[in-house]
This record gives C-alpha cells, sequence and structure tokens, in this order.
C-alpha cells in the first residue's frame, strides 16, 4: 500500500496521477520548443529557459562607462574633478572615468559657479590653448604653467600660484570619509552623493565661523 499512493489517488478521485505538460501549455509551447529555437531569434517568453542576458533583454551589455569607471596608471577608479574658491572649499564637482584627462572637466566647471573668478590656478593638465583663449574672453587670469613640450614659453604668477595647494588639502579632508577615499557606490549618482555630504561638513566649519 505504501509503495503506489499515486494509483490508490487516482482510482479514489478518478484523476490522472500526473497531468500532461504538453496538453496543459505549461511551458508556452511544445516541450521541444524550449531548448531549439530551430533557426529563429529567440523571444522573451523563453527568457528562463537560455543563459542570463539584460533584464531588458536587448542584448546589450551594461558597461563601465555609465557608472564613471575606467582603467588608468592607477588601476580601475574613477576621478573626480573639483572647483574651488580662494580659501579651499569646494564650489563643484565632475566625475569621470579615471583614464579622462583633466582638461575634459574644465567646460563644465567654469559654467558652474556664480560669478567668474578673478583668477584660475591649475596645474600642468589644463595647459591647452583652447582653455587659455576661453579664460581671455571671460577675463580671468590664467595661472597655469607651461607643459615641458610646450614650443613657446608661457609666464605665470609663481607667487599666486603657491595658493593652488589649497585644493589638494582640500581633497585630503574630503578623503577622510571612508566612502570618498574608496568607491563602493555602484551609480555614479550615490557617490556623488557621498561626495557632497562630505563637503557640507567642510562647509558647516565656515559657516559656524561666520
Amino acid at each position: 500500500m505504501a509503495r503506489c499512493p499515486a494509483k490508490i489517488r487516482q482510482l479514489e478521485h478518478d484523476l490522472p496521477a500526473v497531468p500532461s505538460l504538453e496538453r496543459g501549455r505549461g511551458l508556452g509551447g511544445r516541450v521541444g520548443d524550449a531548448c531549439r529555437d530551430h533557426g529563429r531569434h529567440r523571444t522573451l517568453q523563453h527568457r528562463q529557459h537560455h543563459p542570463s542576458r539584460p533584464c531588458l533583454g536587448s542584448g546589450r551589455k551594461r558597461g563601465t562607462c555609465r557608472r564613471a569607471l575606467g582603467r588608468s596608471r592607477g588601476g580601475f577608479t574613477s576621478k573626480l574633478h573639483c572647483l574651488a574658491d580662494a580659501r579651499g572649499r569646494p564650489v563643484a564637482f565632475h566625475l569621470t572615468g579615471g583614464e579622462a584627462a583633466d582638461c575634459t572637466a574644465y567646460d563644465t566647471l567654469i559654467r558652474l559657479p556664480d560669478r567668474a573668478p578673478a583668477a584660475l590656478l591649475a596645474d600642468k593638465g589644463y595647459d591647452t590653448n583652447a582653455i587659455r583663449a576661453d579664460l581671455a574672453s571671460r577675463s580671468i587670469q590664467a595661472v597655469i604653467p607651461a607643459r615641458s613640450n610646450r614650443r613657446e614659453r608661457i609666464e605665470h604668477d609663481r607667487q599666486l600660484y603657491r595658493q593652488r595647494n589649497g585644493i589638494e588639502r582640500m581633497f585630503g579632508k574630503l578623503k577622510i570619509n571612508r566612502a570618498v577615499a574608496t568607491r563602493y557606490d555602484q551609480t555614479p549618482s550615490s557617490f556623488l552623493g557621498m561626495v557632497h555630504l562630505a563637503a557640507i561638513r567642510l562647509w558647516i566649519k565656515f559657516v559656524h565661523a561666520a
């Protein structure tokens, strides 16, 4: 009696032991079609019977470009560009991949401040003719040292350029926060949110001092 409970249930309720999947269309079609597409494109209803693909079924892989990640000499990381004032307080941020050059963030950062600065202090990464011409059109003094491979020598205010270490100290204060020093966030919006919170902590000290 214990070895054939399915047969007893079939006789008692007058029901078949196991209903046919092919007749019930339990898999959306013939059973043999679940493993073969007969040379046709696989449709979305067969999504669960094949290896993993993007959730939208578009066949396109999600790359790292949308996460602002890239390969640089320091490894696989992202680069945070910042514009600070004369007192070393962050004013604007721009996030790119680690392989992006510094000068690529100039067009974005120069438009963000409400007031145009009197001078722009930047390193040799911003030494391009286009940036110097744009600063001249905005009546902003370019305090940028010339690159070693530049043919024509361009002088800059060395005394004023010494204040550029203020932004380096500002980055050191931001990196006290572990979430900023080591990026764990997958999306750039969440990472920039942590950067803005760290920047608020710096600004609060000046607000209370005022």
